[in-house]
């Protein structure tokens, strides 16, 4: 029992020294962190020319297929930098009728490719660079003018600018609510044409072509025209009008006529700073300012101002000035 005691013992001991002289364990390392790849930038969406853009719009087909027709593709996905002020599908359509169809054919590209160059502007101007502007040089040669009135941006008076900004890999479009017509294709403006069109001066258009005064009312001028209406020559004494008309009154019709034109473009805010005007006749008409109103010759009320046109203005009146004899 003593050898089996001692045994034990003694193994234990070797044991316990065994393990005193064994080597420490080493720690197993961490595990190194994953690095994490670096997000990557989403790229920028590449731009595409001015042509392929109102392609992929979609409110431009119209302005597409007169480009097309123009053979201005080429030009206008050039280098640039090009402004195009773009007409929608329903500016377009807002054209008289027949007008769109007509510009479409072939023996009318040149006048087609003048219009689709007033639209365009050389450069890339921004819509905070065309609020600063009062006009722009198309690439046709002949300016637009701009306006800004209320926040809202026009071109030419009353061609509104509709949506701005819309970049493409050579320039810029803004989108604008109806087809801009450069000068010599634009619809005639002038004192006569408008005269016509507004339907009040029925007489007064009469007495002017009947005096062979057409051509110079449709001339440069400017004009300021005090323009009777239809009541006016109706409240002459009766068979006045009719006696003027004759061929053998021609003289005397030209003579009160040219009593109401005035050379120049006299606005009513100059008007009412006036005490006379010469006429062209050659003969003054006395002007006075009565409670805010104006007169001719002291009984002839001013009672519409400022019709402008393209050469000169137009003030209303509710008699017929007759000259001094």
């Amino acid at each position: 029992m003593k050898r089996n005691s001692l045994s034990l013992g003694l193994l234990l001991v070797v044991s316990l020294v065994l393990a005193a002289c064994a080597p420490a364990a080493t720690p197993t390392p961490a595990p190194e962190p994953t690095a994490m790849p670096e997000p990557t930038a989403t790229p920028e969406p590449e731009l595409a020319d001015i042509v392929d853009t109102a392609i992929a719009d979609g409110r431009f087909t119209t302005l597409v297929a007169a480009v097309q027709a123009a053979e201005l593709v080429d030009t206008l996905k050039g280098e640039g930098p090009f402004t195009v002020f773009a007409p929608t599908d329903d500016a377009f359509a807002a054209l008289p009728e027949g007008t769109l169809d007509s510009l479409l054919l072939p023996e009318n590209k040149q006048q087609l490719t003048d219009i689709l160059l007033y639209h365009v502007v050389a450069g890339k101007v921004m819509a905070a660079d065309v609020v600063g502007l009062t006009s722009a040089p198309t690439v046709l040669g002949q300016d637009i003018a701009i306006k800004v009135d209320m926040g809202n941006v026009y071109l030419n008076e009353s061609v509104q600018v509709i949506i701005t900004d819309i970049e493409t890999s050579n320039g810029v479009i803004h989108v604008i609510d109806a087809v801009l017509l450069p000068p010599t294709a634009e619809e005639s403006n002038t004192i006569v044409d408008v005269a016509v069109a507004d339907g009040r001066f029925t007489t007064l258009v009469a007495a002017v072509q009947a005096a062979g005064l057409v051509e110079t009312l449709q001339g440069e001028g400017p004009f300021t025209v005090f323009a009777p209406t239809d009541d006016a020559f109706a409240a002459l004494p009766a068979g006045t009008v009719e006696s003027l008309l004759l061929p053998e009154n021609k003289q005397q019709l030209t003579d009160i006529l040219l009593y109401h034109v005035v050379s120049g473009k006299v606005m009513a805010a100059d008007v009412v700073g006036l005490t006379s005007a010469p006429t062209v006749l050659g003969k003054d008409i006395k002007i006075t300012v009565t409670d805010g109103k104006v007169f001719l010759n002291d009984t002839v009320q001013v009672i519409i101002t400022d019709i402008e046109t393209s050469n000169g203005v137009i003030h209303v009146i509710d008699a017929v000035l007759l000259p001094p004899q």
